[in-house]
């Protein structure tokens, strides 16, 4: 066991006096687990003997815990930073006080030597360099970005050259060499565009593409071992890539629910107009489409109104000939609206327009009343289908948001811009529209997601910061910097 330290007693309530174990941490409280075993750790130094041992928690004290931090976050969120700086000096002066148990600790199980392990805690508990005991101002660090190696760029379907050329620019610049993987539906664009790179005059091998499905050859690439980041857009198969991909930087975009929610006081004409184009452009397979309308009951007949007065304006038909509403990109795609639509209009939804489908090919169409017991009001259909929630007060359009599993951007439509301002702050999303609807763009905006619709920013500089790394260098002084007395 870890031997004893003037701390010993500081740390008494750590130990589990049945059974000698550590206990875990959990809403302030250490406890044993209910599992009643434990895990070992092991003495380096002393042929692997037993050094100490911990609790295994259950599955369910996991849940416990996340919960847990998932309540205590929000009003941490809100504390004046003053308070958090307070506490966190507070946390470093008991580190000092208590030093013994940990370096201890680190001597026996992961054979630290002595100093290097006090050095190590007393590291741990102060930020500024020139505040460690003994060090003078006789060190300059110069830091800078540096690339990170190879980029993979996997765009999506539905933007095969803007987001292709939205990931390769900003990786180039920042001095790294990028493999492209183009979706199999896009491909032909997505190799045009590498073209005109190669044709500039890149280096040969700096801009390199590979073709073909990604079930035969995606996993191989995502983790490949000369992958240093990935830049990924699509849908479900992104969080497959996170999970894999091991310790390279992520930058991926994987779809939203993007709710609209249009309060009492709104322009309902400016609403209904983003509402369709945010809706229905591009046949709604867009991450940034509006994908359910959340509208307050007293307004709610009324925009419906306006909403479908446009969509009836709304041409079907083929792309070369321009139409607004064009086929979805595969049959089965066209099922999965099919079967939202259907499970819709069982559970008591009122569509707005005939169901019309042929083929791939489906007609614009509005949802009224959707309730939460409607798949249709959580998954994502990517095709020119609008769900709408009539809401009661704020409180029940924040919840369909919320809850969602997604959380790429929103909207609110309203003239109360202090309003708009505080359901942005409660909206979990990672970018909130007000009176216009969900986009991508500028392209040097921030764009990023939260929950499952991603990991980190994009945006030209964010994405530079993410195929980037930090490269310190530091010069040692023969003496201490120049201050003045």
């Amino acid at each position: 066991m870890t031997t004893s330290s003037s701390s010993d007693g500081f740390y008494a309530e750590l130990t589990n006096a049945e059974g000698g174990a550590l206990r875990y941490a959990v809403n302030g409280a250490w406890r044993a687990s209910s599992s009643d075993a434990t895990v070992e750790s092991v003495n380096p130094s002393r042929a692997n003997a037993r050094a100490n041992a911990f609790q295994a928690c259950t599955r369910a004290e996991v849940d416990e815990a996340f919960a847990g931090a998932r309540a205590a976050q929000g009003p941490w969120a809100r504390t004046p930073l003053h308070e958090r700086a307070s506490l966190l000096h507070r946390a470093a002066t008991l580190m000092r006080e208590n030093a013994g148990g940990m370096v201890s600790a680190l001597m026996i199980e992961v054979a630290k030597g002595a100093k290097e392990s006090a050095t190590e805690v007393e590291r741990g508990d102060l930020l500024m360099s020139d505040s460690f005991p003994g060090n003078d101002r006789n060190k300059i660090c110069m830091a800078s970005n540096v690339p990170v190696g190879v980029v993979l760029c996997i765009p999506p379907f539905n933007y095969p050259v803007n987001l292709c050329v939205s990931k390769v620019a900003p990786a180039l610049i920042a001095g790294n060499a990028v493999v492209v993987k183009p979706p199999t539906q896009g491909c032909t664009a997505t190799l045009h565009m590498i073209h005109c790179f190669i044709k500039a005059g890149f280096p040969p091998g700096l801009i390199q593409a590979v073709t073909g499905r990604g079930g035969e050859i995606g996993d191989y690439l995502t983790t490949h071992p000369l992958v240093n980041a990935i830049s990924f857009t699509g849908g479900e198969t992104g969080i497959r890539v996170a999970q894999k991909a091991g310790m390279v930087a992520l930058q991926t975009e994987l779809g939203g629910k993007d709710a609209c929610i249009v309060l009492p006081d709104a322009d309902l004409e400016l609403a209904a107009k983003s509402i369709v184009k945010g809706g229905f452009s591009y046949s709604g397979q867009r991450c940034t489409a509006v994908k359910i309308v959340a509208v307050f009951e007293e307004v709610a007949d009324e925009l419906i109104g306006k909403v479908n007065e446009r969509i009836a304006k709304l041409s079907v038909g083929l792309p070369e000939d321009d139409a607004t509403i064009t086929a979805v990109v595969s049959k089965s795609s066209a099922d999965f609206i099919q079967s939202l639509v259907v499970d819709a209009e069982s559970k008591g939804a009122t569509l707005c327009q005939e169901w019309k489908r042929e083929d791939n090919l489906i007609w614009p169409l509005l949802i009224d009343n959707v309730t939460h017991d409607m798949k249709i009001c959580w998954e994502e259909p990517f095709g020119p289908v609008l769900p709408v929630v009539r809401v009661k007060n704020e409180n029940e359009a924040l919840e369909l948001v919320n809850k969602s599993r997604f959380g790429l951007q929103g909207c609110v439509f309203t003239r109360d811009i202090d309003r708009a301002i505080r359901l942005s702050d409660a909206m979990q999303t990672g970018t909130v529209q007000i009176n216009g609807p969900p986009a991508r763009g500028p392209d040097h905006f921030p764009f990023q997601g939260v929950k499952d619709s991603g990991i980190g920013s994009q945006g030209i500089t964010n994405s530079i910061k993410v195929m980037t790394k930090v490269k310190s260098t530091v010069i040692n002084l023969a003496k201490p910097s120049y201050t003045i007395a």
